[in-house]
């Protein structure tokens, strides 16, 4: 594998803009960074695009199975995590995942299945600006792109590829199923995605929001990710002058959003009304469902490849409706999903899947 810098770190800002999928940057990635038996692993930096569609650059890990590749290379899955924060030092290949106890196994097992692993951090996370949260279309591009730039650096890699991803990246995986054929050109087979713990239909929670809505606290995880809500919309689109509809207590949290990695945010969340941090309605915003539908919806239609979601009954951080509602929209326009359902929670989710979800991966790469 390469390990060659192309390009210094501190240059990332002043360098010409790439294609999409160009590399910039690889570095050795720290050992204790390391998939659990992983034979190489490397730090990537890459061109991808933002949320105002110009390059925007994104960063990244790529990890290799032991042994000779077979034929045709390495099957790639495409690695979406799951909310870890916005701030660059929150970022993946920077500090390792949100949850390692479970991210680490659990990628594991796709590694033992013969499949290089490339995980992208997302644009604006580890890069400059800041990452727009749960903006699928730059997540899309940013995994596609990741999966591009791999394959530049190594070419031990296959061009056949698939998406996985949970929460967060469960969103990412499932959106990027959607356009990876389009982002990915002809130099990529896309096979199929694969997301649980999908965040779906999250825009109509946002449209009552305002004064006293709601009067109460709600669990710190779901207040925690609309702080990263605000703050990634905030900075992707600042023509809505979203600081305007905050109170002073509301601009701090949402200041905070992009400060503070995923645990420090649920803890500063606990016991946060967040009918206080609005001094007016959101919904006054103009245009503001149909800016947020573009933003963070998840589509219903246009699915050319197989698409896996997994969800749990008792997940609280992504209640079982948000997937019930995506997925009977999937279905009424015939997409070609596949739906399972676990009696656990959002992290219990992940692992359980993964008993349907390992053959369902290895029949889209048959195929």
């Amino acid at each position: 594998m390469v390990g060659t810098c192309l390009a210094a770190p501190s240059a990332f800002a002043d360098d010409a803009a790439g294609a999409p999928g160009d590399v910039v940057e690889v570095a050795p990635l720290p050992s204790a960074l390391w998939i659990p038996g992983a034979a190489d692993a490397q730090r990537i930096t890459y061109w991808s695009i933002g949320p105002d569609g110009d390059p925007a650059l994104s960063t990244g890990a790529m990890y290799v199975p032991p042994g000779e590749a077979p034929d045709g290379g390495w099957p790639v899955v495409a690695w979406a995590h799951g909310t870890s924060g916005l701030a660059d030092h929150c970022a993946p290949s920077l500090v390792g995942p949100g949850l390692p106890e479970r991210d680490y196994p659990y990628l594991g097992r796709w590694l033992e299945q013969g499949y290089a692993i490339v995980s992208t951090d997302y644009v604006g996370l580890g890069t400059p600006g800041v990452m727009p949260y749960l903006d699928g279309k730059v997540e899309a591009h940013s995994v596609v792109d990741s999966v591009k730039a791999a394959r530049a650096v190594d070419e031990s890699l296959s061009n056949k590829w698939v998406v996985v991803g949970q929460s967060q990246g469960g969103g990412a995986a499932v959106i990027t199923g959607r356009y990876a054929t389009e982002y990915g050109g002809k130099s990529l087979d896309y096979r199929g995605a694969v997301g649980t713990g999908v965040p779906a239909n999250i825009e109509l929670a946002l449209l009552p929001l305002g004064p006293g809505v709601p009067p109460t606290a709600i669990p710190a995880g779901l207040t925690s990710y609309l702080f990263y809500i605000l703050a990634g919309l905030r900075s992707a689109h600042p023509e809505i002058g979203l600081d305007a509809y905050l109170t002073p207590l509301g601009a701090q949290y949402v200041d905070a959003a992009e400060q503070l990695c995923v645990h420090e945010m649920h803890e500063a969340a606990e016991g946060v009304i967040v009918g206080d941090l609005f001094s007016k309605p959101l919904n006054e915003i103009p245009n503001f469902y149909p800016l947020l539908v573009d933003y963070m919806g998840v589509p219903t239609s246009g699915y050319d490849r197989p698409l896996f979601i997994g969800q749990g009954l008792t997940d609280i951080d992504v209640p079982a409706p948000s997937a019930f509602s995506l997925v009977a929209a999937l279905t009424a326009n015939g997409e070609p999903v596949t739906f399972k359902t676990y009696p656990t929670d959002h992290s219990g989710t992940l692992i359980e899947s993964q008993a349907d979800t390992i053959p369902f991966v290895r029949d889209l790469f048959a195929g």
